[in-house]
């Protein structure tokens, strides 16, 4: 059973391999880089469910206690709530931590992501039905979650050693989202908990932007409907990012760096234009990343899609 393009793969998953034999990095470096994820993650996760802080208003708030004037209660105790999470995450992806995945672990991550924004309902499954707005997905009944969940972890235990860890991670965090067991915090505690499964495989956090919020739900719709595989894609290239981010900092150090490029300017140096390169990096053919709204990429990123596609071209393959 496999969701997940083998190329992706095992693109991703030589940058991981490239990361790993660099190791161990500086511990400046590697603090640095925490921080700038964690308070991006936090930033990112709130605000697609509608958080109004901006990054930097969620830096001050997390890092220096600072009230944001006109920006309600809920949102600075959200940031902070989530900010903790994090920590929490950090501390059992840990190697010596033996933790696994239960129905325990995901209600505490729950409880720690509304523990002070809405301490009613932390770690506690829903007793009532719940609407999501602009979504077709109607999610069951809340007499059926304790056995959802009990099927969901039972799944993931048949499943661990036959799908490669994005696939395992991303399909765990569509079930969760799509099984809704909270009133609240559903998709903040999915994304904790697909990371928590990454990163005890090695992975860096990986963070889903504010910018691809509806590519985001209309995956998940896809995904409601059993079209996994565009969902997972998508998980696949919020896995890549950080590893880039992380690589790049290393060919900074040993100046090796690759130039970053917005598709429109790449498009003046290659033969192909912004449209069509950002269809290769929507699809992951190409390995781009988001800044902020853009795509970016390198002349070197074009040069190994265009020999890959001149190879399978020479055996033969035909690419879609």
């Amino acid at each position: 059973m496999n969701y997940l393009d083998s190329a992706l793969i095992k693109r991703v998953d030589a940058k991981l391999e490239r990361l790993n034999k660099a190791q161990p990095l500086r511990s400046t470096v590697v603090n640095k880089l925490k921080e700038q994820f964690q308070i991006e993650m936090t930033y990112n996760s709130n605000a697609i469910e509608g958080n109004s802080l901006t990054k930097k208003e969620t830096y001050l708030v997390i890092s220096q206690g600072i009230t944001i004037k006109g920006k309600p209660l809920k949102d600075h105790l959200e940031a902070k709530d989530h900010y903790e999470a994090l920590e929490y995450v950090y501390e059992i992806v840990q190697p010596q931590k033996n933790i696994t995945l239960s129905e325990h672990l995901i209600r505490i991550l729950h409880q720690l992501v509304v523990k002070k924004s809405d301490p009613e309902i932390a770690g506690m499954y829903r007793t009532g039905s719940v609407i999501i707005t602009g979504s077709g997905h109607v999610p069951p009944d809340p007499s059926e979650i304790p056995g959802l969940m009990n099927n969901l972890i039972k799944e993931f235990n048949k499943l661990k050693n036959k799908l490669h860890p994005i696939e395992l991670a991303a399909l765990l965090h569509h079930k969760i989202v799509n099984i809704h067991p909270f009133f609240d915090g559903n998709g903040r505690t999915a994304r904790l908990v697909m990371n928590v499964l990454l990163m005890r495989k090695g992975y860096p956090l990986s963070i889903i932007l504010k910018n691809d919020r509806f590519r985001y739900y209309r995956l998940l719709g896809q995904a409601d409907r059993g079209n996994l595989g565009p969902f997972m894609r998508f998980i696949a290239q919020s896995v890549e990012r950080p590893l880039v981010i992380y690589l790049n900092s290393i060919r900074l150090k040993e100046g090796k760096t690759e130039k970053l490029y917005s598709l429109l300017e790449l498009s003046k140096h290659v033969p192909y234009s912004s449209k069509y390169l950002n269809l290769l990096a929507i699809s992951g053919q190409l390995e781009a990343h988001k800044q902020d709204r853009n795509w970016v990429s390198s002349l070197e990123a074009v040069k190994r899609y265009m020999h890959n596609r001149k190879r399978k071209r020479n055996v033969g393959d035909i690419e879609v």
